[in-house]
């Protein structure tokens, strides 16, 4: 029995790959270093990630893989569920094991997983480009919340880098706690701990830019004006905008009277 940990990074996942074929000892468990529980049998090994092995082990499967089958292994890495990275081991392991393409072998359980993990993963990529909204603070910066299901961070930016390339932006995860923030000429990815009682918290008052409230004002009306009562499908609406993104939407919130 092998046990590895690693730092929790892709890179460090697929120096894990590397490690684990040189040895030619094959992981039974693989965890993040912060998350992992002492075990009293098998060997733990400790993996330091390392961006040239990691570099070698994606130049190997780019010979063996679409680019569209990276793009799910790498979705599947942000899918973040339970045995994750097991998952996507025995996915390289039968990639580099064989001489055909592995892609459409929906046999083999750790294909059919990357593909559904994927297929998730990109599902909830297009909710959260669809259903974020910006607030705009004191110093003309557009901020928003998200805690998504899973970690699509990375996969929203180039979105909302082309849609609001003249604004000066940031986009806060709160389930993990981190967020990405432009500054009108690149996006950088930013650790903030906040209180817990501010994570899931709205702007506060001082903190909005003065018109804000204006802003949600008028959405709110305009939302309710081209709503037609008779021809409320209420079945349909949740499948489109399930209930989970409804702290997202200006049009959920209580309605702001204006003086």
């Amino acid at each position: 029995m092998h046990f590895y940990t690693y730092d929790g990074t892709f890179e460090g996942l697929l120096t894990v790959v590397f490690e684990a074929f040189e040895r030619k000892a094959w992981p039974t468990d693989i965890e993040q270093e912060h998350l992992a529980q002492p075990s009293m049998f098998g060997e733990h090994i400790a993996v330091v990630t390392d961006e040239e092995k990691a570099g070698r082990v994606w130049v190997g499967l780019q010979k063996k893989l679409s680019a569209g089958a990276l793009q799910s292994l790498y979705h599947t890495y942000l899918w973040e569920q339970p045995g994750f990275e097991q998952t996507i081991f025995n996915y390289v392991k039968l990639a580099f094991g064989s001489e055909r393409s592995i892609e459409g072998n929906f046999a083999a359980p750790c294909v059919l997983q990357v593909q559904q993990a994927a297929k998730q993963v990109h599902r909830e990529k297009h909710r959260m480009e669809a259903f974020v909204r910006f607030q705009k603070t004191a110093d003309d910066l557009f901020y928003a919340t998200i805690s998504p299901d899973f970690n699509v961070l990375p996969l929203v930016i180039q979105h909302f880098e082309k849609r609001y390339a003249d604004q000066r932006w940031a986009i806060y995860d709160t389930r993990r706690r981190y967020g990405a923030f432009y500054d009108l000429q690149a996006v950088s990815l930013v650790q903030l701990e906040l209180p817990a009682h501010q994570r899931h918290a709205a702007l506060a008052t001082e903190a909005k830019h003065a018109d804000e409230d204006g802003y949600q004002h008028l959405w709110q009306v305009y939302f309710d004006h081209v709503n037609i009562p008779e021809r409320k499908n209420p079945k349909l609406h949740l499948r489109h905008v399930p209930r989970r993104y409804w702290k997202y939407l200006s049009e959920k919130q209580p309605r702001i009277l204006r003086k």
